[in-house]
């Protein structure tokens, strides 16, 4: 039966999985992973909503989603997340009332987020059914996400448990006093040379190769800067348009001491203007970021499903790249 639902879905022109351009995305599926959810989104819920494969045709309409709810997404914020994602819709009466994405990273690494539902249609288990469909074939991954307090308890009832916080800070930056490094410590501009040094800092901090995102974040990013030891490279943070302004993310260090010099050279840089950070609570930067302007505004649960990613002790992630892709 789950063969044939798959196999009617996806001879409909209509379904078409949006391939991604990092290849782990692709690498770590299979047929039978694709047919568990694709069956999924065959069902027809009795309310008239649908499921089915996101397209770059949906994007202007999940845009128009997050806008509604007031939340910062651009449209080249969506197009950014869906290069590396696989996507589903719900539809209802061909308009988009509903998406959910997920990032694989490897065979056994996965992240999940902008899972939106329109206000008119919220309370009709649609985010439920989502998720559900987004984690299929995932069994056995380790699955990511971040939770806002309403959504909290559907990934609960998923199987998540929660493993930290996330604090978000934004605001106008006010100029942002150095932190004085050890001997042999400098901050320096980060260059293509670094980039795969970046990719594995990356790696090695979040617990997921996500070499093609990395990439694209230095090709776009205003700024990207480098803590270097004795000529080696031993963390880096981005400095990045998104949403209303820009945002610090990612940032790696060995230490709180290296991250706060990278974060206060780039908060330095973009001083009076909007900016955005989404740092682990247990960094413990909270007072200092609300000292340069950056206001606490929301405090996101990190939550995960099956073992959580392996990092590395001499890599530490302070701040994520974006709540959606961790």
């Amino acid at each position: 039966m789950l063969q044939a639902q798959a196999a009617e879905l996806r001879a409909s022109p209509d379904f078409d999985w949006h391939n991604g351009a990092d290849a782990h995305n692709n690498d770590g599926r299979n047929q039978q992973e694709n047919d568990a959810m694709a069956a999924t989104t065959a069902a027809l819920g009795s309310d008239g909503v649908a499921l089915r494969a996101m397209t770059t045709a949906d994007l202007p309409a999940a845009h128009a989603l997050t806008d509604a709810l007031r939340w910062p997404h651009r449209p080249v914020d969506w197009d950014q997340a869906f290069r590396h994602a696989e996507g589903l819709v719900a539809e209802r009466d061909g308009q988009v009332v509903g998406t959910g994405l997920r990032w694989r990273w490897g065979p056994e690494l996965a992240t999940i987020g902008l899972i939106v539902v329109a206000p008119a249609c919220q309370g009709r288990r649609i985010g439920h059914r989502l998720m559900t469909a987004l984690l299929e074939g995932l069994e056995g991954c380790s699955v990511l996400l971040h939770a806002t307090s309403e959504g909290r308890g559907l990934y609960e009832r998923l199987g998540f448990v929660r493993t930290g916080e996330i604090r978000q800070h934004q605001g106008v930056a006010q100029p942002a006093p150095l932190i004085a490094l050890g001997p042999d410590r400098r901050l320096r501009p980060a260059t293509e040379a670094d980039l795969s040094t970046l990719r594995a800092l990356d790696t090695a901090a979040r617990g997921m190769p996500r070499p093609a995102l990395i990439d694209e974040l230095f090709r776009d990013a205003d700024a990207t800067v480098v803590l270097d030891e004795a000529g080696d490279a031993r963390g880096f943070a981005m400095l990045r348009r998104f949403g209303r302004g820009h945002v610090i993310g990612p940032v790696v260090a060995p230490e709180a001491e290296g991250a706060q010099a990278l974060i206060a050279h780039l908060v330095g840089l973009n001083a009076g203007r909007f900016t955005r950070i989404d740092i682990d609570f247990d960094s413990g930067f909270g007072e200092w970021l609300e000292s340069l302007g950056l206001l606490r505004v929301d405090a996101p649960t990190t939550m995960v499903r099956g073992a959580p990613p392996v990092r590395d002790a001499n890599a530490r992630l302070f701040a994520i790249v974006t709540q959606a892709l961790g």
